[in-house]
């Protein structure tokens, strides 16, 4: 059989096209509808931990969580090896969308990952320690979960900052670095919001146990835990240990405007949960990072005077760094949790308040003694209340920064547990 020139012109055009179809098919998977990052608590250090991927070849990546953070910093001194690194060049958009006002014109060392000329330059924090050094912005390969489906998605020039290896000091043993989801854009959320297109949301759900918690970005359905709601409010100062002056806070603060101890409100100095805008002092933040909630002193003396009373049970030896310690044989249980006087923050009207019962106002410190989970912050605290990490656990957060608000519900009053806990999409 003989064809025409024009014969196989056609059939190897809609060859090619078939090619090229099939080739962006396979190269282009569906946009995801959320990304989801596990995290667990390390045993030892009560910090929480998630994993990514990053470089190329892609190697795994533990982090550190910190809910106020800038940026995504990993230590590039160690073991940095990839074939993908870009840095950011000084006065680059790149730089612009940081916000950096520093600029490395010459590193005097062999060029590498944090080591480049002509490198705009932001500041890594390990407030665990607390310490912080400057680092080069730069890009890599990034691969994280997509939710629901469970497949890998990438973001080839993820935006992130070189730290130096004693950065890591009292991280967890294996992280390199910290996993910023604070209010920057180029936070975590941020680039994940732009490079996905998803919904300007951040739902946090840390577990109490060695079981898995859960960091979801997108818009979810969290109908099996209705939230409360409160605005999200703007500290005008930093809290970072480095910042550039009129620079806001990148943390989160909520508007805490009293205290009741089994629904009576306490007494104690209300200016001091206010932000001075002069020079950021007081307020309420939210903390991954504090293990446990931090008060001012005179608050954290009347709550614990409050707290003791309701009780009325004698106390025991403290046990640092809590203040008030009983014996478990006075401490009951009500649906598995210690059956203490509740805790409520009482937020922008008597009728909205974050309620903390027994399961994360109590830490069991040994066999014989439970103590109320607060820690004196001293006279001349920063933030007046840090709401830390043990009192988050077992509670969902939903961070709408379209909105500026927050949701939030306790999951163990509802008869769930953030270790099953499941995210789905909001249609």
């Amino acid at each position: 059989m003989a064809f025409s020139s024009s014969t196989i012109s056609t059939h190897l055009f809609l060859i090619c096209c078939l090619f090229f179809i099939a080739s962006s098919t396979a190269q282009t998977p569906p946009r995801p509808k959320g990304i989801i990052l596990s995290v667990t608590k390390d045993p030892s250090t009560l910090q929480y931990i998630t994993e990514i991927k990053q470089r190329t070849p892609l190697v795994p990546v533990k982090l550190a969580v910190d809910l106020g953070g800038s940026f995504l910093w990993v230590d590039c001194d160690k073991g940095y090896t990839t074939s993908s690194y870009r840095p950011s060049r000084c006065n680059s958009a790149s730089c612009s969308l940081s916000k950096a006002s520093s600029c490395l014109t010459e590193c005097y060392s062999p060029s590498r990952p944090g080591c480049t000329n002509n490198t705009c330059m932001l500041f890594p924090e390990n407030q665990y320690a607390p310490i912080a050094t400057s680092g080069t912005l730069g890009s890599d390969v990034l691969s994280v979960q997509s939710a629901f489906t469970g497949t890998p998605v990438t973001i080839s020039q993820f935006l992130f900052v070189c730290g130096t290896t004693f950065l890591l000091d009292k991280l967890s043993s294996g992280v390199t670095g910290m996993a910023g989801l604070g209010r920057t854009k180029v936070s975590l959320p941020s680039q994940f919001f732009a490079a996905f297109s998803l919904k300007r949301k951040l739902g946090v759900c840390l577990s109490s146990s060695s079981s898995k918690g859960a960091i979801f970005f997108g818009e979810f359905d969290s109908s099996t835990a209705p939230l409360t709601y409160t605005p999200l409010l703007i500290n005008p100062v930093s809290t970072a240990g480095v910042y550039a002056l009129g620079e806001a806070s990148t943390e989160y603060f909520i508007g805490v405007k009293s205290i009741n101890i089994n629904q009576k409100p306490i007494k104690f100095n209300s200016t001091l949960l206010a932000i001075n805008a002069t020079d950021g002092y007081g307020g309420t933040k939210i903390s991954s990072v504090d293990k446990y909630t931090t008060l001012e002193s005179s608050i954290y003396q009347a709550v614990i005077n409050a707290f003791v009373k309701e009780l009325n049970v004698p106390k025991v030896a403290s046990v640092a760094p809590f203040g008030a310690c009983f014996s478990a044989k006075n401490i009951g249980t009500l649906y598995t949790v210690p059956d203490v006087p509740t805790i409520d923050l009482v937020l922008q009207s008597k009728d909205v308040y974050w309620r903390i019962y027994g399961g994360n106002s109590m830490v069991h410190v040994s066999n014989d003694v439970w103590c109320l989970g607060f820690v004196d912050g001293g006279v001349n605290s920063r933030t007046s209340i840090v709401i830390g990490g043990y009192q988050v656990e077992e509670n969902l957060l939903e961070i709408d920064f379209a909105a500026s608000k927050l949701g939030f519900s306790p999951l163990l009053f509802r008869k769930q547990i953030c270790a099953n806990y499941n995210f789905q999409a909001k249609s």
